[in-house]
């Protein structure tokens, strides 16, 4: 049975996602700033929704050197990777 979600986890879902949409608007203006948002939005989806944690131990699986980057781009230690995977 899944147990309810906070309010907080919530909040940082909807920001998640409006940091991936702004994205490509901050990417249209010169400099790396859209590369960060996105990084940021998709960092925060990540670590607050499973099926976002699902569909990325499968891209891990499938292409093992972005999961590292990945991995240490969200200063996640092996122990935390291993736990999820």
């Amino acid at each position: 049975m899944e147990r309810p979600r906070s309010r907080w986890r919530i909040a940082w879902l909807l920001l998640g996602w409006v940091l991936i949409a702004a994205a490509p608007f901050v990417g249209a203006i010169p400099g790396p700033g859209g590369v960060f948002l996105f990084a940021a939005g998709a960092t925060l989806l990540i670590r607050n929704s499973i099926w976002a944690k699902r569909y990325y131990v499968r891209i891990k699986r499938r292409w093992p050197r972005f999961g590292h980057a990945a991995d240490k781009a969200m200063r996640r230690s092996r122990k935390a990777v291993r736990a999820i995977d």
